[in-house]
C-alpha cells in the first residue's frame, strides 16, 4: 500500500491488526531524508494520529542497506540560515516524539545524520547485526540540530554524547546496545519481525493506558520546544559559514566518483 497512491512513492504505508508500518522508500538513495520524504512522513502522521484503530508504529527503511542515511546532502548544501531556522527535520522529528502512539524503529544498515536521529526521535529502537549508527554532522560543517544533543544524551549519558557528537564516528549495532542507545539487536532478516513482536505486546495491552504512559514518559524530555528553537538558532549561523559549503561540495564530490 502506498500514501494517496503515488507512483513510486518515497513512504510506503500498511496497517496489520492495530499496527501501522511505515517504510522509508529511497532505497537508491539509501532512503535519505529529502523534503519529497519529509512532507510525506508528515502527511502519514496527518493520517493516522487520530485513527483509534492505530496503536503502535513500526518505521522501518526499504532495500536493507539503510534505514536512512542521513539528509539528501545535496539539498542540504544548498539550506541558508532561514531554513535552519525553520527546523525542516527538527519538526518533523518532534511530531513523531509527540505522536500519540508508541513508534519502534527496526534498523537495518545505515541510521547516521539526520537518519540516526529520525531514529532516536522514536520511542523503541530494533537493529539488524548490520546497522551503522553515528552523527557525522560536525565533518560536514555543520551539527546535529534535530534532537540528538538531548536524545542521544538521554539514552547513553552526557559523557557518552559528547564523544559520538564531537567525533562523529560511526559505530555498530552491538555498541550501541552496549551503551543503551537501542533496544535489541538481531540478525538483520529478524529485524521487522522483532520490531513487530515487541508492538504486538504494546497493542495488547489498553491503548489508552499506553497513550497515556506515553504522555507521562515525554516529562522527562523537559523543554525540548527551548531546545529545538536554540539548535535551530546555531545551525543557521553554521548554515552561513563557508567551511559547511566546502565540506559538503567535497562530500558530493567524493560521492560522484
Amino acid at each position: 500500500m502506498s500514501l494517496h497512491g503515488m507512483h513510486q512513492p518515497s513512504l510506503l504505508d500498511e496497517v496489520r491488526g492495530n499496527v501501522l508500518i511505515l517504510t522509508l522508500n529511497r532505497p537508491d538513495k539509501l532512503n535519505a531524508l529529502d523534503s519529497g520524504l519529509v512532507d510525506a512522513l508528515h502527511a502519514a502522521l496527518d493520517l493516522y494520529e487520530n485513527r483509534p484503530d492505530v496503536h503502535v508504529v513500526v518505521l522501518t527503511g526499504a532495500g536493507g542497506k539503510a534505514f536512512a542515511a542521513g539528509a539528501d546532502i545535496a539539498q542540504l548544501r544548498d539550506r541558508r540560515a532561514a531554513d535552519a531556522l525553520k527546523g525542516i527535520n527538527s519538526a518533523l522529528f518532534d511530531r513523531i516524539a509527540r505522536f500519540p502512539t508508541p513508534v519502534i524503529a527496526a534498523i537495518r544498515g545505515y541510521a547516521l545524520g539526520g537518519g540516526c536521529e529520525l531514529a532516536l526521535a522514536c520511542d523503541l529502537r530494533v537493529a539488524g547485526e548490520s546497522a551503522k549508527f553515528g552523527q557525522p554532522e560536525t565533518g560536514l560543517g555543520i551539527m546535529a540540530a534535530a534532537g540528538a544533543t538531548w536524545r542521544l544524551a538521554a539514552l547513553v549519558g552526557l559523557g557518552r554524547a559528547r564523544e559520538l557528537l564531537f567525533t562523529g564516528r560511526i559505530f555498530e549495532a552491538d555498541e550501541a546496545l552496549h551503551m543503551g542507545m537501542i533496544n535489541q539487536v538481531v540478525a538483520d532478516e529478524e529485524v521487522l519481525d522483532a520490531a513487530l513482536n515487541i508492538a504486538a505486546m504494546i497493542s495488547g495491552n489498553d491503548p489508552l493506558a499506553t497513550r497515556m504512559t506515553k504522555l507521562a514518559l515525554a516529562q522527562y524530555e523537559g523543554d525540548t520546544a527551548a531546545m529545538t528553537r536554540f539548535a535551530n538558532a546555531t545551525q543557521a549561523a553554521l548554515f552561513e559559514n563557508p567551511e559547511k559549503f566546502r565540506r559538503m561540495d567535497a562530500f558530493l564530490a567524493r560521492r560522484k566518483k
